[in-house]
């Protein structure tokens, strides 16, 4: 049976589900961002318990099926911009996003603002100035190796763009206090 779990942003979430799942008596085939593949099949009792000890640590079941999309939407963005090297995409995130979901783009940006109350382009920029700030704590590249590796045209362009959602540039983000980042799920 698989379940959709909202949420669900990094490895140690996808290491809680299983624990809580598995707590609950299932056995766990399989667990990803954003879903858990278990058996047996849970009935509605046994759903419910799932959905309580999920809540505990912040998770929420997804049930429906335009809900399952735009958590899909969200963790293809999560996982591009956290976990990938975007130097590396050669291809727009509207392509990369449908490819992945199966789904025309057109129909999924309608769907994701309907619900999200924002685009997804902007929950894309919101996602990468989050782990720019990430990259700025860590102090371990430079402005311009950032925006190569976050794959920005420029660091001019980066700053912009930082600037735009912040209201800060970069380099007084830095010297501010520490402190200032949202956590994925926040976002």
């Amino acid at each position: 049976m698989l379940i959709h779990i909202k949420n669900m942003v990094c490895d140690r979430c996808q290491m809680i589900v299983r624990q809580q799942l598995e707590n609950l008596g299932f056995t766990v085939k399989q667990v990803a961002l954003g879903f858990a593949e278990i058996t047996p099949d849970a009935d509605e009792d046994q759903l419910q318990m799932i959905s309580a000890a999920l809540k505990v640590p912040g998770f929420e079941l997804i049930n429906k099926e335009t809900d399952k999309t735009v958590e899909a939407i969200k963790n293809v963005v999560i996982e591009l911009v956290h976990y990938s090297d975007l130097s590396e995409l050669h291809t727009s995130y509207s392509d990369l996003i449908a490819n992945r979901l199966g789904k025309d783009y057109a129909y999924l940006s309608r769907l994701f603002s309907n619900s999200q109350d924002t685009t997804i382009e902007r929950f894309i920029i919101q996602q990468k100035v989050e782990k720019i700030k990430e990259l700025l704590e860590y102090g371990e590249l430079n402005l311009n190796e950032i925006a190569f590796q976050m794959g920005y045209s420029s660091s001019a362009h980066l700053s912009t763009q930082f600037k735009s959602v912040t209201g800060l540039t970069p380099s007084q983000f830095k010297a501010a206090e520490q402190g200032q980042r949202k956590p994925i799920d926040k976002i």
